[in-house]
């Protein structure tokens, strides 16, 4: 039987099993939808008329390609947890943190995403876990990831893997 007499309070969050991932998913679904139906509806656009010349078609063509991959850049953030640490990706950069360089997990009511405040004195935005269209999820996310942090940078990690 496991230990529940610790110093976690009755509603701590359970600790998920890792590896795991975390990211925005609705918000990816509505971001990758988009960027199909953008480059579909331009490349149908240019195929549909006739009074432009090639070079013209290309251009729709091209323009679709470069906003359908903006989109997609955007829908790039995710935190994936791992036993020694966590990589966060963001829209253009990916960092790989150990559990010890984490000090606090924070999401304050009126933030856009997770922030984490580090042993370097530094904070860094997690676009990975945002409440944008499914705020109940990003807090959970919130409130796993900080246990994850919790539990896994204790001064013995041995004795956090129960």
């Amino acid at each position: 039987m496991p230990d529940t007499s610790s110093d976690q309070p009755s509603d701590a969050p359970a600790l998920p099993d890792l590896p795991v991932t975390f990211r925005p998913g609705r918000t990816r679904a509505v971001l990758l939808g988009a960027a199909a139906a953008i480059f579909g509806a331009l490349s149908l656009l240019a195929l549909l008329l006739d009074q432009v010349d090639p070079g013209e078609r290309l251009s729709f063509v091209f323009t679709g390609a470069l906003l359908a991959g903006a989109l997609v850049l955007l829908a790039r953030p995710r935190v994936e947890a791992d036993e020694s640490g966590i990589t966060v990706v963001n829209i253009v950069g990916r960092r790989r943190l150990e559990w010890a360089q984490i000090l606090q997990v924070n999401l304050r009511p009126g933030d856009p995403w997770v922030f984490l405040d580090l042993s370097d004195g530094t904070s860094m935005p997690v676009l990975g876990i945002q409440p944008g269209i499914a705020r109940e999820r990003a807090i959970a996310d919130a409130k796993a990831l900080r246990a994850l942090a919790v539990a896994r940078s204790v001064a013995d990690p041995d004795a956090s893997r129960g």
